[in-house]
């Protein structure tokens, strides 16, 4: 489920410490602009990655970003994009994608002429591109070399004077600043695939020319805080309370997003301004200390990881068909604890494979709390694993009835000890919103059963019933 963000809205119309309209002066650092570009990202066909990625890496480096743009494969738009950062300010514009040999891989030449700078053939260049293609010319030896080197000869025609970032792949990177005699920022070009972009930005900022855009730069800071089983309005209301009991929160800015159906509260500071966000992080700790689970910036997924370094899970899923155990094994390592599950979406495989009882089913349903419980059994006996988690519930969009509406999952984790806890939740949204949600719900109650932690709800406004053993 893709994260929401939002502005937190206390009593001010244009709060301070959220829109920066009242930041006390600090040194001038460059603000930025983050171009990305690829009709295919802009269609939606390709997610972008490099976008946020930048992002990060920018306030790394204490340069605030501004602007993300994501622009099509068209000219125009490209450099109505690049005409437009000029125009808001911005000191560094890094742009992402279109340096391929292909007609419509534009970014090199429109960036040239943005700056002023006629586009000159890299000779040099040019022979490093072409020994970095001799693998493929050896794997495919009937291709037209002519033809390859006439279209890769586009990647080594640059902007005169531009600094050249040695490519990974084919396409080499730029840093671009404006002809003498002309203004604007400084451009960094660099390839979209993002195994290419991130070496190539790290490379890019050993640059002198990017050293000198970015050096009036300060150190920026960011904390972020995550809770579980709040929504966002109550987060605003502890913003308008500490607002109103005059805590002071004006060097701060901060924003929350919803992901995973938990709400992340990330702020950004300066590092003067530390002790004004520890006394705002100790405020949310003691306001919400029943749904603050993080305070370091952790996900559960880090936690629940750590908590499982001496011990194994299985699980046994229905409507997640699998979502579960491939969350579970995202992470490098995973296969230190992660032991396997069990796909039983239909009630004859919660027989066969699980051993559910078949009476069990007829009793009280396949989505049931009684069913998910034997489902974390089936997991951790027959997988022979100290942790198992049950999952069994209606995904929809049909099957519903008044009794067990779409949405409703039932969770079981338990552990060889015997603790065992067990929810019933009924989850908004679509068929993969629930889905996924699932696997959310059933990660904060394998937090709290591996911590020991009190047995409460944790629905974020669902339907509870209490743990059955």
């Amino acid at each position: 489920m893709a994260g929401r963000r939002g502005r937190l809205v206390p009593g001010d119309p244009s709060p301070p410490y959220l829109l920066g309209a009242r930041l006390r002066p600090r040194p001038m650092t460059p603000r930025a602009g983050i171009v990305v570009t690829g009709t295919e990202v802009l269609s939606g066909i390709i997610a972008d990655r490099n976008g946020p990625w930048l992002s990060e890496r920018m306030r790394e480096i204490g340069v605030e970003v501004a602007h993300i743009a994501i622009v099509g494969d068209r000219l125009g738009d490209m450099r109505a994009v690049l005409d437009f950062l000029a125009a808001e300010g911005v000191g560094l514009v890094v742009t992402s994608g279109g340096l391929g040999p292909t007609a419509d891989d534009l970014t090199a030449e429109v960036v040239g002429a943005f700056a002023g700078r006629p586009m000159v053939l890299d000779e040099a260049l040019e022979g490093r591109i072409w020994a970095i293609l001799a693998s493929m010319r050896k794997r495919w030896p009937h291709l037209d070399e002519d033809a390859i080197r006439a279209s890769n000869r586009k990647q080594a025609v640059v902007p005169e004077g531009a600094t050249v970032i040695e490519p990974v792949g084919t396409a080499p990177g730029l840093v671009v600043t404006p002809a003498p005699g002309r203004e604007g920022p400084t451009v960094v070009v660099l390839p979209g695939p993002p195994r290419e972009l991130q070496p190539m930005w790290r490379t890019a900022l050993e640059t002198e020319t990017l050293r000198v855009a970015v050096g009036g730069a300060g150190e920026l800071r960011q904390g972020i805080l995550r809770l579980f089983g709040i929504p966002e309005s109550e987060i605003a209301a502890t913003l308008r309370a500490l607002e109103a009991e005059g805590m002071e929160l004006s060097p701060l800015e901060i924003t929350t997003c919803s992901r995973r159906a938990e709400i992340e509260v990330a702020t950004t500071y300066r590092p003067p301004d530390e002790a004004t966000y520890e006394r705002f992080a100790a405020a949310i700790a003691q306001r919400h200390a029943d749904t603050l689970f993080s305070t370091d910036g952790s996900t559960v997924d880090d936690q629940v990881a750590a908590l499982l370094a001496d011990r194994t899970i299985a699980v046994a899923e229905s409507c997640t068909g699998g979502l579960m155990a491939a969350r579970l094994t995202e992470r490098p390592g995973s296969s230190a604890y992660v032991l396997g599950g069990l796909v039983v979406y239909s009630n004859e495989a919660k027989a066969q494979l699980a051993g559910v009882p078949t009476e069990l089913i007829e009793r009280f349903g396949a989505v049931s709390t009684e069913v998910a419980a034997m489902l974390a059994d089936a997991a951790m006996d027959r997988l022979g694993a100290n942790v198992g988690v049950g999952i069994t519930g209606l995904a929809g969009p049909g099957g519903g009835t008044p009794e067990k509406p779409i949405g409703l999952v039932c969770f079981s984790v338990t552990r060889s000890e015997g603790e065992r806890l067990t929810r019933s939740v009924v989850l908004p949204g679509a068929r993969r919103d629930v889905r996924e949600l699932s696997t959310t719900v059933a990660m904060h109650l394998l937090r709290r059963l591996l911590r020991d932690e009190s047995d409460i709800d944790l629905t974020a406004g669902g339907e509870a019933e209490p743990a059955r053993t």
